[in-house]
């Protein structure tokens, strides 16, 4: 099998070691094509407005000068030659990619361009909480096993599959559990304001969560804050049918 590893932490980043391990117990043939730096946040952007520049570190490990997406992009069109990869996995992010997050997630980016491309994908996220030191080992203890349950089991084409880690050691996870895509109560944009060294003002932002009314109960943020592994599955079709129905009647 011919697998294709990815994320959007950057080529340094300590789950891209966690997950080229998990790799290599899934199949021999393994690529890594990620990110030059972070590009947390990123989404499924594309860079358009300046060249892409490829790194080669090794035989078959390289950075990108892009987005996660440019990445699995590259990739498959233009690093790995000769056939494409079986599977794409993405991650292990530093922190979940649950609810809300996975419209923002570059993580969640590159398995979808690898599912719109064709070939499988998996994201594969760590929970954290605070200043806690990551557990990298549970994600790496449960990912193999779900991994290859996956793929034996298969899924349709334009989905791809979502994997949150719960924050704690292998020994005390519950269990696994299949998920729907939760929403997050309330959610703060925090919106820092600066000055730099010559005076010019600049802005940083980032999200503060806060705990509200408990999530569903067959969602991904549920299932971490109980202590499970999430698996969902997001499909590429963001068409809500209910509202097309309804829309179909005024429109008719």
């Amino acid at each position: 099998m011919r697998i294709l590893v990815t994320n959007d932490d950057g080529i340094n980043a300590g789950g891209l070691k966690v997950l080229e391990r998990i790799a290599k117990t899934i199949g021999k043939d393994v690529w890594v094509v990620a990110p030059e730096t972070e590009q947390s946040g990123a989404s499924h952007s594309l860079t358009l407005h300046e060249p892409l520049r490829i790194r080669r570190l090794s035989n078959r490990r390289f950075a990108v000068h892009g987005t996660p997406t440019d990445c699995v992009m590259l990739a498959i069109h233009q690093i790995i030659k000769g056939r494409a990869p079986d599977l794409v996995l993405s991650g292990v992010n530093r922190g979940a990619n649950t609810g809300d997050d996975v419209t923002y997630s570059g993580t969640i980016a590159a398995a979808m361009e690898g599912t719109i491309l064709g070939v499988p994908a998996i994201a594969l996220s760590q929970s954290l909480r605070g200043d806690h030191p990551v557990k990298w080992s549970t994600a790496e203890h449960y990912a193999p096993d779900i991994v290859r349950r996956l793929l034996k089991a298969g899924w349709p084409e334009q989905v791809l599959i979502n994997i949150n880690f719960p924050d704690m050691v292998e020994a005390a996870v519950k269990g696994i559990k299949v998920t729907i895509q939760g929403r997050r109560d309330v959610s703060d944009l925090k919106i820092e304001d600066r000055i730099d060294t010559r005076g010019i003002p600049y802005y940083w932002l980032g999200f503060r969560y806060r705990a509200g009314a408990p999530p569903a109960a067959k969602s991904d943020l549920a299932a971490i804050a109980a202590g499970y592994v999430s698996v969902t599955p997001l499909q590429l079709d963001l068409t809500d049918a209910k509202t097309r129905r309804q829309l179909g009647k005024v429109f008719m």
